[in-house]
């Protein structure tokens, strides 16, 4: 029974915490109107209830924290149980690769012996990855912790607000956008495992109801407290989403985070500011406990060896079509530019990029990751945070300053 009142306990103050975190992004919520009520008409029932999954959510970490069992392990196993956990996500995924290829594929002899065998193994696997969640999740958290330490990211020697995340299936966001520009009017968490017919029909409805550009997009992670991450089996992956989504907890505490939708300038600057810090951080995570898995660092050309260009650059070429949508769509030519975007749509299907959608609403989502060239087209937004960065002499510093941006003006008057 104390052990019951113990779980509740931890569980009641994550749930203050993650109270705070919603009182304070309630602003970024859009006025309840006409055209919300008919967008909300649009969705139905495939919205994702983020009151049930935190209640999941909040039980488990206060279970964990109760049990407490990762503390009692020294470093080296640690690192084991971590990389154990991952590995089985990577087994789990190829045994399901290959029963769908049992079914799909007219070359396998499949037969009801093999599927039966393979979903059993898919069975033992999942059940086993359920076990181990938790205590990875606790290491990890631990581990990101104390690189935020280091940085100075804490109030009485822990880090705040706490790393708190949980892997999970994730929500879709369906993005919208006018169709005359690219603008995030509106970004909906949809029930995980919608079918692209789903997605479809719920793009189709907007244009047609509402004449909006519209796309749901997959997520890799999601700032509500606790952070919701995505299932991977690549610790860098894991160690940089981690880091990039508690940036956004500590940005909310201050004006930057708190005015997260206050236009679309400033989505670009959070997400912008989140991914860098999630690049620094995840890699100091990974070099300290996982050095063996650290990606190696590119070399620069030499003279004798001149850098080749890859047969394929997304990046460049996505610049090319945002360049190119932004100038059709500001000479008010919006079918020329929807087809163009299809016809580019096509152009990087043929170069290995299964893009479903290439619309305005595309580029409202993925231009606001703008610290790198590509999505965000000629926007300044991305290389004056970048330039910032470069300039301020610790990640505190640059975070400092930036957290208390409050519009896009602010960030001009700190470049200049």
């Amino acid at each position: 029974m104390a052990v019951f009142w113990h779980r509740l306990w931890v569980s009641a103050k994550l749930l203050v915490v993650a109270l705070l975190f919603l009182l304070l992004i309630a602003p970024e919520w859009p006025p309840f109107q006409d055209e919300r009520y008919r967008l909300n008409s649009i969705v139905g029932l495939r919205q994702f209830d983020f009151a049930v999954w935190l209640s999941q959510a909040l039980w488990q970490k206060g279970e964990t924290a109760v049990a407490a069992s990762h503390t009692y392990l020294d470093e080296d196993s640690r690192r084991e149980l971590v990389l154990e956990y991952l590995d089985l996500v990577s087994q789990r995924r190829q045994l399901e690769r290959a029963l769908a290829r049992l079914y799909t594929d007219p070359a396998t002899a499949a037969s009801q012996q093999d599927g039966a065998t393979l979903a059993a193994e898919i069975s033992w696997l999942k059940a086993e990855i359920a076990n181990r969640q938790p205590l990875a999740e606790a290491v990890v958290q631990e581990q990101v912790a104390a690189i935020l330490l280091e940085e100075e990211f804490q109030i009485l020697g822990k880090p705040w607000p706490p790393v708190q995340m949980q892997i999970t299936p994730l929500p879709a966001i369906l993005i919208v956008s006018p169709r005359d520009r690219i603008e995030r009017l509106y970004g909906i968490p949809l029930v995980h495992g919608l079918t692209a017919a789903e997605q479809e029909a719920l793009e189709a409805g907007v244009l047609a109801e509402l004449d909006y550009a519209a796309l749901v997009v997959p997520i890799g992670g999601l700032g509500i407290f606790p952070a919701m991450i995505l299932e991977t089996a690549n610790i860098n992956f894991l160690a940089d989403v981690v880091a990039h989504e508690w940036a956004h907890h500590w940005l909310t505490l201050r004006p930057l985070g708190i005015r997260y939708a206050a236009s679309p300038a400033m989505y670009t600057i959070n997400e912008t500011v989140a991914s860098i810090f999630g690049r620094e951080v995840g890699p100091r995570v990974v070099a300290r406990y996982y050095p063996d898995l650290l990606p190696p660092p590119t070399t620069p050309a030499t003279a004798a060896e001149p850098l080749q260009p890859p047969s394929f650059d997304f990046r460049a070429e996505m610049f090319i079509t945002r360049t190119e949508v932004d100038n059709l769509l500001a000479d008010g030519r919006i079918e020329e530019a929807e087809a163009y975007m299809e016809r580019r749509r096509r152009f990087f299907v043929a170069n290995g990029y299964q893009i479903r959608k290439l619309n305005q609403a595309y580029f409202a989502f993925y231009g606001m990751y703008a610290d790198t060239v590509g999505a965000a087209g000629e926007d300044p937004i991305g290389p004056t945070v970048v330039a910032l960065r470069e300039a301020s002499p610790t990640l505190r510093a640059f975070m400092q300053q930036m957290g208390g941006i409050t519009s896009l003006e602010d960030l001009q008057r700190l470049a200049e």
